[in-house]
């Protein structure tokens, strides 16, 4: 009998065009496998509808961002008792919140960049915010939203174009402002209780931004293995592993870190990271010998609920 797996994509985040690519990818792989009963679907207002009618035997979630990356979606398909792929309700919500998980990782001693909240409600006097600024860690900084994914609306600023770029965050409540970190990009993976290598990006922009990750015009440079000692792979694979089982990731995660001085800076982990052609768990997966269709099944065969 086939296995029938309801794949969710697109949604309403500013990552609608990635999750929509990945369905795509991973659809077309599953697809080769006769086993398998294929179907894609929206999150929209009759998702549940669905949902019921479709009675699939797993969920594979391939939103990404906001109701799809922080628990909302998970809770749907939790309450329905219905298994699904990645990281559970808490876990999910924990990750994609920059705040909550910077407090968890600096409380068990693994490094992140410094970071100050700023509220526009507070609507706090802008010559202040900048005294605090130097004050506390000094310009470069990276202006960022506290729940947002792959890079959206990030900004790397300096204290002449700091104003201009605050405001252009306006529409979010809160963001985070945090020291900048020069240095090497390097990102790791993790799927279940393993540590699947690392990669590093050497974008052609100003950093690995939304364009950097998701579009092939941007040329970014992605290199593996990595040039780097025995000592410091082991340390990063570590340090990333650490923080999937602090946050009670499951399945796949890739942990997105700056290297710089011999220190490792974890600046954030993806519990539903990209699935397409340019993105980097397949690529690292290959590398390591395992193929685009066996870490798909590694993920769906570590579907559950109650997590």
């Amino acid at each position: 009998m086939k296995k029938k797996i309801l794949l969710i994509a697109g949604g309403y985040s500013n990552e609608r065009e990635v999750s929509l690519l990945t369905a795509k990818s991973v659809y077309s792989e599953l697809k080769k496998n006769k086993k398998y009963n294929l179907k894609i679907v929206e999150p929209d207002g009759k998702f549940i509808k669905k949902l019921r009618l479709y009675k699939p035997n797993i969920v594979l979630n391939l939103l990404h961002g906001r109701y799809g990356e922080d628990g909302y979606i998970q809770s749907i398909l939790e309450s329905e008792k219905v298994k699904y792929t990645h990281s559970g309700v808490l876990s999910s919500s924990l990750a994609i919140d920059k705040e909550l998980s910077k407090k968890i990782f600096l409380k068990n001693n693994i490094l992140t960049p410094s970071y100050i909240k700023f509220s526009f409600k507070k609507h706090l006097d802008k010559k202040k915010i900048l005294k605090k600024i130097n004050k506390k860690f000094g310009f470069p900084v990276v202006l960022k939203p506290i729940n947002e994914g792959s890079s959206v609306d990030v900004y790397i600023s300096n204290k002449k174009n700091f104003i201009r770029n605050l405001n252009k965050l306006k529409k979010y409540s809160e963001i985070l402002i945090e020291k900048f970190i020069p240095g090497r990009e390097i990102q790791a993976a993790i799927l279940g209780n393993k540590k699947l290598g690392i990669i590093e990006l050497r974008p052609k922009r100003k950093f690995y931004d939304y364009k950097a990750k998701y579009h092939a015009s941007a040329k970014t440079k992605h290199i593996i293995p990595v040039e780097i000692s025995k000592k410091n792979y082991d340390k990063v694979n570590k340090i990333a592993m650490k923080a999937h089982r602090l946050l009670k990731c499951r399945g796949v995660t890739r942990s997105d870190f700056r290297f710089y001085k011999n220190k490792f800076y974890l600046l954030e982990i993806n519990t539903q990271p990209g699935m397409t052609s340019l993105s980097l768990v397949p690529e690292i997966a290959n590398y390591r010998g395992i193929s685009f269709i066996q870490l798909i099944e590694k993920i769906i065969n570590d579907a559950s609920i109650n997590k």
